[in-house]
């Protein structure tokens, strides 16, 4: 793990198995992990958090039993966690499992961890919370054009990037320029460089997209009747409020507007099938700008412990 507040990419002798939501990387990189001598390492951001299991799909008592899993259940969903959080942990667990001699292999679809283990990261300066409540103020006030304007004087290129909804980015940039005296464009730069597919092991599970909103539409029905319902109930019951990322994650976010009333059940379900086939699709679109991914076609035939063979075998 490093020690400086820089971390660099994870991928020299790592494995890295993405793709969308429901894509099968999870099953195939248990597979994978069984040829190598391997141990996973999570790259889910709602899989760090206890008692969210059914609405995450976690990997069950008996995956976890034939594969060693880490980043699982590390806190409370009412706590914040990070992507300097995830990276951190993620560090130490890849030294630990190399240090057993065995094979790290990082399985997740979160567009931000995934970039920060291929690409590094660099976390920044910590909050300032004054700056941040004055920004809102100002926000309130004057709206969201005058918080991109403002962006667009001290870091035009992050202006551009960012979307002009992106509240958060924009007051994060803002932030980092005004206590670094540097660009967060700037500071970025370096995490732009991207090796070769041939120069790493990065792997994204693909379905063409009616196969894949099909397994998409059977993923949300067994989570309801898994008892999504119940466990989100459950979530408030104990921890009353859940913290802004595991509040607002697909699945939750749609159960806890039944919960206040707001959607029936079937609404619901179908609320939870059509975002997160768009969080796919997100997910798709980050994947294809990531040059060092090489593409699984899930629907290629054979059973996963075929596609994981071919896998090894074109190693060199």
């Amino acid at each position: 793990m490093p020690e400086s507040s820089v971390f660099p990419p994870l991928i020299d002798d790592c494995w890295v198995i993405t793709g969308p939501t429901a894509s099968g990387k999870s099953a195939l990189a248990i597979e994978l992990a069984k040829r190598l001598d391997g141990e996973i390492v999570s790259m889910d951001s709602m899989a760090v958090y206890r008692s969210m299991d059914v609405g995450t799909a976690k990997p069950s008592e008996q995956q976890r039993r034939e594969v060693p899993h880490h980043l699982l259940d590390l806190v409370a969903p009412d706590e914040p966690f990070s992507v300097a959080c995830f990276l951190r942990h993620a560090h130490r667990a890849v030294a630990e499992i190399r240090d057993r001699g065995h094979t790290p292999l990082l399985v997740g679809g979160t567009p931000m961890y995934l970039k920060g283990v291929l690409r590094g990261f660099d976390p920044g300066p910590p909050a300032d919370w004054e700056f941040r409540k004055q920004v809102d103020e100002d926000i309130e006030k004057f709206g969201l054009d005058r918080l991109r304007d403002r962006l667009m004087q001290v870091d035009p290129l992050s202006a551009h990037r960012l979307h002009p909804n992106d509240r958060r980015r924009m007051t994060r940039a803002l932030e980092v320029a005004k206590l670094t005296g540097v660009p967060l464009s700037h500071k970025q730069l370096q995490f732009e460089q991207q090796r070769s597919p041939e120069q790493c092991r990065v792997f994204a599970c693909m379905w063409p997209r009616p196969i894949l909103h099909e397994r998409i539409n059977q993923r949300v029905d067994q989570m309801f009747a898994a008892g999504l319902v119940d466990e989100t109930q459950q979530l408030i019951e104990r921890y009353g409020t859940l913290s802004r990322t595991a509040a607002q994650a697909v699945g939750y976010a749609e159960v806890l507007e039944h919960l206040d009333g707001r959607l029936t059940l079937e609404q619901t379900v179908e609320a939870v099938q059509t975002h997160t086939r768009q969080l796919a699709r997100r997910q798709e679109t980050f994947l294809r700008s990531f040059g060092e991914r090489t593409i699984v076609d899930m629907q290629s035939g054979g059973s996963l412990a075929e596609i994981s063979q071919r896998l090894v075998q074109k190693q060199p």
